[in-house]
């Protein structure tokens, strides 16, 4: 590990600068050999870095973003080459370079991280053996030395002898009791942040790369800090213990307030939308009208969070606008709208009803402008009721040809049909249907 932080050694003197500084202003709160003071400027060091860190931070969102845009493509590839798994991958990378996405950016942070990472351990190591480093002369590290946080020395670590411990004014026992509970808290945090973001921010219907590379990150990279913190002196428990806690709130934000389409969190978010413009009928804020306005965009293409957030605003009187905003509409969801149809539909007509409208459509074609005194008479005719035995076939010829004009008889089946509805008719009681002019009495 003194090899690996040598390597760093060209930033060792601006991270020393800035822990000095910092020192100086919380010095003089609690006191210049307190454990405090060194404590929250290392706590402050990290802060810092982190700011600074702030816009590869927007650049790793950047890039997680064209991560979530090539899901679908990443997808028919899997479909399409599912049995050949090395062309499969390399469709990926092509995939990846001609977009210009890189899988593996959620490491940027980390990786910019590590020079001030073996800067601080650089730094520690030289208090612990007394040495001055850096900006640091010998009566601040002198200083140092005698900074305790809860009875561990900022400068001991876990595996040291009980001769070095006592050396830095402390116990073993309090020195191993702090260690661990950091080294526990910081593997914690670590396996927590991962977690979080491969349950709640990611995209499950689709397995890609990334997703492997974010699951392999959450079991293996606790278990690094793990091991390695035996060997990191309480200084550099606190620095690292810091920045997860930062990373962990800072996930916690962007999970919160920009989560992955298709993902847990997206839903929520969008639940969430949904009440608020049920409540105040208006999407409130430039950035969430900016995110129905992309949904609205994406038409066909919503998954099925999108879908269900648009069927709740639909239910609730609301219509999404291309702009982002929504406006009161009668639009209901597909389910709705089949349903409230079928509720609807009109009566079905009667079989004397159906014959009398295309018996006075016949007419009013034929008629012309006289069409509406021929369907008078048409309807006269129906609601005469028929009485006595059936007439000639020549009257029912006339009156089939008053109704329908030259349209053929039907065949001799018919006038056995007629014969018997007359005799139904006859044992009937009350008033009958009217018959059909085209029917022979």
């Amino acid at each position: 590990m003194d090899t690996i932080a040598s390597l760093f050694s060209f930033i060792t003197w601006p991270v020393s600068w800035v822990i000095v500084q910092f020192h100086k202003v919380y010095g003089a709160i609690f006191g210049p050999d307190t454990g405090w003071a060194w404590g929250l400027s290392i706590v402050s060091l990290v802060v810092l870095i982190r700011i600074c860190l702030i816009p590869l931070f927007v650049k790793q969102i950047k890039s997680t973003r064209n991560m979530q845009a090539l899901q679908p493509k990443m997808k028919a590839i899997q479909e399409r080459y599912k049995s050949d798994k090395q062309r499969q991958s390399e469709e990926m990378m092509k995939l990846y370079k001609e977009t210009g996405t890189n899988p593996l950016s959620s490491c940027l942070p980390i990786l910019a991280q590590s020079p001030f990472f073996f800067a601080l351990y650089h730094v520690l190591s030289n208090i612990a053996s007394g040495k001055e480093i850096g900006a640091m002369n010998q009566a601040l590290v002198d200083s140092a030395r005698q900074a305790h946080i809860f009875g561990a020395p900022i400068a001991a670590k876990f595996m040291d002898s009980p001769e070095k411990v006592e050396a830095l004014n402390a116990s073993l026992t309090d020195v191993r009791i702090v260690t661990a509970i950091m080294i526990i808290l910081m593997s914690a945090s670590q396996f927590f942040t991962q977690r979080q973001l491969m349950m709640k921010n990611v995209d499950l219907s689709v397995k890609t790369p990334y997703m492997q590379q974010q699951k392999m990150l959450m079991y293996i990279f606790p278990v690094i800090f793990a091991v390695m913190g035996i060997n990191f002196p309480v200084g550099v428990l606190v620095y690292w213990l810091t920045t997860n806690v930062w990373t962990m709130g800072q996930q916690m934000y962007v999970i919160n307030q920009n989560p992955t389409p298709g993902s847990k969190a997206q839903d929520a978010y969008l639940q969430r939308l949904l009440k608020s413009v049920t409540h105040h009928g208006e999407v409130r804020g430039r950035r969430r009208k900016s995110v129905v306005k992309v949904i609205v965009a994406k038409g066909s293409d919503r998954n099925e969070n999108e879908r269900r957030f648009f069927g709740g605003l639909a239910k609730a009187g609301f219509v999404a606008q291309a702009d982002g905003s929504v406006i009161k509409g009668d639009t209901l969801p597909a389910e709705a709208e089949g349903a409230a149809a079928k509720r609807q539909q009109p009566k079905r007509q009667t079989k004397a009803q159906r014959q009398a409208a295309a018996a006075q459509a016949t007419v009013s074609k034929d008629a012309g402008e006289t069409s509406e005194p021929a369907a008078e008479k048409a309807t006269t005719s129906l609601e005469k009721k028929p009485q006595g035995p059936a007439k000639s076939d020549a009257s029912g010829a006339d009156a089939k040809g008053e109704a329908q004009g030259d349209k053929p008889a039907r065949p001799s089946r018919a006038n056995s049909g007629g014969s018997r509805q007359q005799g139904k008719t006859g044992q009937r009681k009350g008033q009958q249907r009217p018959k059909h002019p085209s029917s022979k009495k």
